[in-house]
């Protein structure tokens, strides 16, 4: 495998940038999920060519952070909230909502590869509007199943979205 030539001089950028290669996995991670949707284990063994590095280093960076992905994802990552503040204030319902309307459960992509249902999570630090979740990165709040539905049906229309970046001035889908 090869990464795109763009996606390589942003890897050797990250490497110029920082005292030590380890430092520039990060970045260079979020350049080829950029890039490929996804980190394969081919991109993971070039970024440790690009970086001098051993993929054993690479790995345990992409495998140890849950902002990576080392399978396919769907358009759309769709987390929910399950801590005591969601809880308390319905955050069961939704996720049983999603779990029908989405037909996946947790961790799983729907067949139009349009959502990945990613988690529930622990807490998202948005006790005030519980229950929440986040689509694409993006914090809803005050959760209802018509909500719920209402924000599916806006992500499933929209537009594809520009890159955003992410950690280290790396790009993120």
């Amino acid at each position: 495998m090869t990464l795109a030539a763009e996606t390589r001089r942003t890897i050797e950028r990250a490497r110029e940038r920082y005292p030590s290669a380890r430092s520039a996995v990060m970045p260079s991670l979020w350049a080829v999920q950029h890039e490929l949707g996804m980190i394969t284990a081919e991109a993971m063994a070039e970024v440790a060519t690009l970086l001098g590095l051993a993929s054993s280093d690479v790995e345990a960076v992409a495998s140890f952070y849950s902002m990576y992905h080392l399978t396919q994802q769907g358009r759309h990552e769709v987390v929910v909230c399950t801590n005591i503040s969601c809880a308390l204030r319905g955050a069961d319902d939704i996720v049983a909502h999603l779990e029908r309307t989405l037909g996946v459960p947790s961790g799983g992509t729907t067949a139009d590869g349009e959502f990945t249902w990613a988690s529930t999570i622990e807490c998202l630090g948005a006790c005030g509007g519980a229950p929440a979740m986040q689509v694409d990165h993006g914090f809803q709040e005050n959760l209802t199943p018509e909500r719920v539905d209402q924000i599916l049906a806006a992500a499933r229309t929209a537009a594809p979205e520009a890159p955003v970046t992410g950690p280290g001035g790396g790009r993120s889908r």
